[in-house]
This record gives C-alpha cells, structure tokens and sequence, in this order.
C-alpha cells in the first residue's frame, strides 16, 4: 500500500471527523437541533458523542508515521519537540476560548473579557494533553509497552472513579472529577454547560482520553505492518466488533458516558473507529472510490485550522449586533435558513452551510498548497 492511499485513507477519516465537529457546534437554533445531532444527556452514546474521540482516534493514526521521525533523534530533541507542539496546541485552545476578548454585558456595553474567568481546558487543550502523554509513552515505551499501559489506565480510572467518587460515582454530583477540577481549576475556569460548574474535558477524564490516541497510533502501526489484503482488514473489522461488545458488556457496570469519558466509552469510541476506518479503507483503497471521498479529503489536509476558524468565525458573529437582543449569529438563521425550511430543517441547512463554508476554505488552501502544521 503506497504511502498515498494510506494518507488519503487517514485524509478521510480525520475531514469526516472536522466535518463533524463543524456540523454538530453550528446548529442555527440550540432549540431545534435533531436528537442524533445531540450530545447524550448524561449515560449514553449519540453519533455527536463520537465526533471528538475519532479525533483523537485520527491523531493517533498520524502519530503511527510521524513517531518514526522522532525515533531517530535523542530523548531530549524529541521530548522538546513533543512538549513543544503540545503547549502550542493548548495554548491555541485556550486562546480560543477567551477569543474574541469582549463582550456584551447587560447593559448592552461591550466590556472586556475578563481572565478570571476564562475556561481552561475545553477541546483543543484536551487534544494537547492527550497528544503529549501518548506520544510521551510511545517514544519511551514502545509499541507492546504502550498498549498494556493503555489498559492500566483504563483500569485506573475506573478504580478512581469508583475509589473517590460520592454517592453515585458515576453522577455529576458523585464524579470524583468534579472536585479535581474544582480543587485544581477553581470554580471560576470550568465549564458551564450543564447548568452548574463542569467541564467535560476535565483533569482526571483525560487520562482514559489518551488511551483513544494510543490505541489510534497501535491501528496504524497495525496496518502499516500488515499492508494491503484482506487478513489486514479483517483483523480491523473482528477487533472492532470484539471492543464495541466488551464495551456493552462492560457498560452494565460502568456506564458509557462521554461527559465523563469512561473507559467502556472509550473501547466503545475505538471499536466504531476501528470498523469506519475499515470501510473507508475498503472503498479507497481495495475498490478506488476516490472521488465520492474527494469532499472529506479537503478537510483532513487542514484539520487543526479549519477546526480554529470555524470557532473564530462563529464567535465573531456572536459578538456583531443586529438589533438590541440580537447578534449576526441569530439573525442568519432568523431572515435566511428557517425562511427557507422552517425550525429544524433550517437549524440543520445552517450548520451544513458552515460545513460547506469551511470545506471552501480547505479547499482554497488545498488548491495554494498551503498546510499548516502544529
């Protein structure tokens, strides 16, 4: 298998995975958003659910070529190189989040935002973390090493879990997480999504986040090892179905749930990876259907800045006003998107439309050859 179909397999997987993120954070209406567009309530698992561990699923992918660089050069090179890209991409992460550094108050006033405030941790500086450990375990521990740490840490944090928790463990109120994050944080810096403070990209539910990097890198190397045929592909497709029932069967005593990452939400994830990962490696690379892929491929050549710009985009117009309680934001889906096809259809063309929006922009720089790497 030529270097070129193994990237563009992984070119798909990852512009899936943007295109994903981009449709399920864009709805035109938080009011009218279709129930598989919708994150889990609490124990559970949606098709939005998966969108952010087969990231980090594909960062693993990645990592399985670019590691091998990183073998050649000393421990300490490669460490600063690796500490290096992953206080960028925190950085950039939280950069984002205080983005675009004012906003209205009350009063209608546009006040500066304040740090005292700002959240910490959030998507990006979740991928950096688990980027950083991962690659950290792998240059140092090797391929076989790797995987059995994999599962201690699986193991790990369901005993922290379990150990720490109150009441309910596996309860916003009984997560042992909740008061890390509280403790580590402060109050001020998480999250608040769920009504009280909360962050679902906390301290301690990134530890079993790292394993969806590690287990991405191993199906990588996998592949690259075994190359084009079939026992390849069958061994992606029977691991897949064994992770996903053992998550189900694990599932009865520790819940799926992605707000706190659980460890069977993480064989789960990986198990849908692994068997999506097969089929698109089935179309492009067994059968050549090229073309139909073509879309997603734009996507996956930028994935860390197209993912950036549609946050800056769409804080921008949050912060642009139309009227006295509306924003640009509000105002697109309002007079354009559900004139054209009323609550739900409308909120969904809108999120499509950015969808396409930021696929125009990886395609520009696609066209220009520009690729931007952390």
């Amino acid at each position: 298998m030529s270097n070129s179909q193994r990237f563009l397999s992984l070119d798909v997987f990852r512009g899936l995975t943007v295109a994903g993120m981009i449709l399920v954070n864009n709805p035109g209406s938080w009011s009218y958003v279709y129930t598989p567009l919708e994150h889990a309530p609490w124990h559970g698992c949606t098709p939005t659910d998966l969108v952010f561990p087969f990231f980090l699923f594909a960062v693993g992918n990645a990592m399985s070529f670019s590691m091998k660089k990183y073998q050649e050069l000393g421990h300490a090179t490669a460490v600063r190189k690796i500490l290096k890209r992953t206080l960028l991409i925190f950085l950039i992460g939280v950069f984002l989040n205080w983005f675009p550094f004012f906003r209205w108050n009350a009063e209608g006033q546009l006040v500066f935002k304040s740090l005292s405030q700002l959240r910490i941790m959030g998507v990006l500086p979740r991928i950096a973390l688990c980027y950083g450990l991962a690659a950290l375990i792998i240059h140092f521990w090797g391929e076989r090493r790797a995987f059995v740490i994999a599962g201690c840490l699986l193991l790990v944090y369901w005993w922290l879990v379990l150990a720490f928790g109150q009441g309910d463990p596996y309860s916003l109120e009984g997560y042992a997480g909740l008061r890390l994050d509280k403790w580590l944080l402060g109050e001020q810096h998480l999250y608040r999504g769920e009504g009280v403070p909360f962050d679902p990209e906390g301290i301690l539910s990134t530890l079993p986040a790292v394993c969806n990097v590690i287990f991405g890198y191993l199906a990588g190397v996998y592949i690259q090892q075994k190359g084009k045929d079939y026992p390849m592909l069958c061994g992606l497709l029977v691991t897949g179905c064994l992770l996903v029932f053992t998550a189900l069967c694990w599932n009865m005593v520790f819940p799926i749930n992605k707000k706190i990452w659980t460890s069977s939400y993480v064989l789960y994830t990986v198990g849908i990876a692994l068997l999506l990962l097969s089929v698109l490696m089935y179309a492009i690379e067994f059968r050549g259907w090229t073309k139909p892929a073509a879309f997603f491929e734009v996507f996956g050549k930028n994935p860390l800045f197209i993912y950036v710009m549609s946050g800056v985009v769409v804080k921008l117009y949050l912060l642009v006003r139309t009227g006295p309680d509306e924003n640009l934001y509000g105002w697109l889906y309002e007079h354009i998107f559900r004139p054209i096809g009323g609550n739900y259809p409308g909120s969904l063309l809108f999120a499509l439309f950015h969808v396409g929006l930021f696929w125009l922009l990886g395609w520009v720089m696609d066209k220009r050859k520009i690729y931007i790497r952390v």
